[in-house]
């Protein structure tokens, strides 16, 4: 069980430079209590801050540093497992992460994110949504376990049963498997080169039994048609660069050229349709007014009748502009698809170029080969005794590799085995399926308790299926705030029973953050505090609330934030 002491934490979002120290077990039921922003929810984002390195809320780590002060602010968590005496230290500006262990610092050695890991799977074996599941019920920046998607919630319980090692060890054997597959690969891959040793060792034998003069003259006829042919290919490849050469000269310019005439026309074109809708809205106006609009004055016929025929001068000037641009453009255009076929064509160039390439590749390669006989053949030390020795061995570590391989190919089928039962179907599905019961069983009686008389049942794949008497089949969101919050309450509380029983991530603490503020009727809180004073003498019970004046007297001590000149603070006793 982790049993937490005490939190404290200065310079930490409105707290000031002066220690603000909160003793977690003083007391079994605590009222925490403030006016908006007085720094109530702050000792719950320290300790979430402390543990995980981010803050309950939704709040970016910059924004964790006190705005006035800007500097050094510190947070630490104490808590005990079993004998041992935990203090983790956490700060910005300047940034510290700290563990220690009855008064030791744990080595940190480790990058930061290993450390953290070091923490969360070593120490407190939670996460910090299961932390938030188990430990905290919240009206902000809270997710509650029916939100959660399917992934989230098997992680939830999981962490609950005490499982998750078995995903890890599936994680572990994916590593394994990874490692053996590549061994598997290689010994194939050794194989495959054992045997063609092995072929060309026999051949060799072969062409030593019947080394002659011919045997060699045919090799070296043979390595002088591939060096021919790579002579072919380089000629080829000559040809083609000089036609490549040829074509790209003076291309981009005429590209740039031609792109930046079709630009310049369309441009030209867009600026007489402009004018020519100025023209016509001017012609219309001659053509639908007597008299100016604006002094009342009539307009002269002659007048009128000139600036018509101007009108129809100039649209016909545009008009004719507008033909001759067009036929232009369709020119640039012209010359601009002539320069991207030529484009197009060099490409192609440089894909025969890159083809031929490959064929020298190719000969080279042959060469090599038929080199490599042909020293065989010339090497007037070679002897046939000496070749068998060389086979034999060869034969030898070819059954070696055969046993190796078949050794590696039943370790891969044994893991096989074991992957389907470190599934998220295999053994773990069979441990959930027990508690399964046991988690509805809870979750509905604490239903009962705060008076929701529903049948809430989880199944396996973590889908709920909620009846009423009055209903059928619903989910969580079916319901009304209020009725969500008593689902969420009985989860948490199942949550903290299944955590005991299973002794996973029992924990003495519990924060509920507002619960009393939000949806919950004057029936529903009267309910919860009964659940609230059912629970154990190891459990420490922290209500923030802002219903200080109704719960007051409820509870064994009451602790209330105020601010004082722009700082959070406890009031004074």
């Amino acid at each position: 069980m982790i049993k937490f002491t005490s939190v404290r934490y200065k310079n930490f979002l409105s707290t000031g430079n002066n220690w603000t120290e909160i003793n977690l077990t003083s007391s079994k039921h605590t009222l925490v209590v403030g006016q908006n922003g007085s720094g109530k929810s702050t000792m719950l984002d320290a300790i979430s801050f402390a543990l995980f390195g981010k803050a309950h809320r939704n709040i970016n780590k910059p924004q964790l540093v006190n705005s006035i002060n800007n500097k050094k602010c510190e947070v630490e968590v104490e808590f005990n497992i079993g004998s041992k005496k935990y203090r983790v230290f956490r700060a910005l500006k300047p940034g510290r992460f700290e563990i220690y262990v009855d008064g030791t610092l744990l080595n940190q050695n480790s990058h930061n994110k290993e450390y953290q890991k070091v923490l969360e799977q070593n120490i407190l074996k939670l996460t910090h949504k299961t932390f938030h599941q188990v430990v905290v019920l919240g009206s902000s920046s809270f997710t509650p376990f029916m939100q959660l998607s399917a992934y989230n919630r098997r992680e939830v319980i999981e962490d609950l049963l005490d499982i998750n090692v078995f995903s890890k060890m599936n994680a572990l054997l994916k590593e394994q498997n990874a490692t053996l597959k590549e061994k598997i690969n290689q010994a194939y891959h050794d194989i495959e080169i054992n045997e063609t040793k092995t072929e060309a060792q026999k051949k060799y034998i072969r062409d030593i039994s019947k080394l002659n003069h011919d045997a060699k003259q045919e090799k070296e006829e043979l390595i002088q048609r591939y060096k021919d042919e790579k002579e072919e290919h380089f000629a080829a490849i000559s040809a083609l660069n000089a036609k490549i050469i040829a074509n790209n000269e003076g291309l981009q310019e005429e590209n740039l050229a031609a792109t930046n005439e079709v630009h310049d026309l369309r441009e030209a074109n867009t600026e007489i349709q402009t004018k020519i809708k100025a023209l016509v809205k001017e012609t219309k106006f001659y053509e639908n007014h007597s008299s100016c609009p604006t002094c009342e004055q009539d307009i002269d016929e002659e007048l009128k009748r000139g600036k018509l025929e101007q009108a129809k001068k100039t649209a016909a000037e545009f008009q004719s502009r507008l033909i001759e641009i067009a036929a232009q453009t369709e020119r640039a255009t012209e010359r601009l698809k002539e320069c991207q076929d030529r484009q197009s064509l060099s490409f192609g160039w440089g894909t025969e170029i890159q083809s031929l390439n490959d064929l020298i590749t190719k000969c080279d390669s042959e060469i090599q080969i038929v080199q490599w006989d042909l020293d065989h053949l010339s090497n007037d030390k070679s002897d046939l005794a000496k070749a068998n020795d060389e086979y034999d061995i060869l034969v030898k570590e070819y059954h070696n590799l055969m046993e190796s391989r078949n050794k590696l190919n039943d370790q891969a089928a044994y893991n096989s085995v074991i992957a389907e039962m470190l599934k998220d179907t295999g053994i773990k599905t069979k441990i959930v399926k027990q508690y399964l019961p046991v988690i509805n069983t809870l979750v509905n009686q604490y239903l009962s308790i705060l008076d929701f008389y529903v049948h809430f049942d989880l199944n396996e794949s973590f889908q709920e299926t909620i009846r009423s008497r009055f209903r059928d089949a619903f989910t969580y969101d079916s319901f009304s705030e209020g009725e969500k919050q008593r689902i969420d309450l009985a989860l948490l509380f199942t949550w903290r029973q299944v955590a005991k029983m299973k002794n996973s991530i029992s924990t003495n603490l519990l924060i509920l953050d507002e619960t009393f503020d939000s949806s919950l009727d004057e029936a529903g809180i009267e309910n919860l505090m009964k659940i609230i004073h059912t629970l154990g003498d190891d459990t420490n019970v922290f209500i923030i609330s802002h219903k200080g004046d109704m719960l007051e007297g409820k509870f064994d001590s009451k602790i209330e934030f105020i601010k004082d000149k722009n700082f959070s603070k406890m009031k004074a006793a």
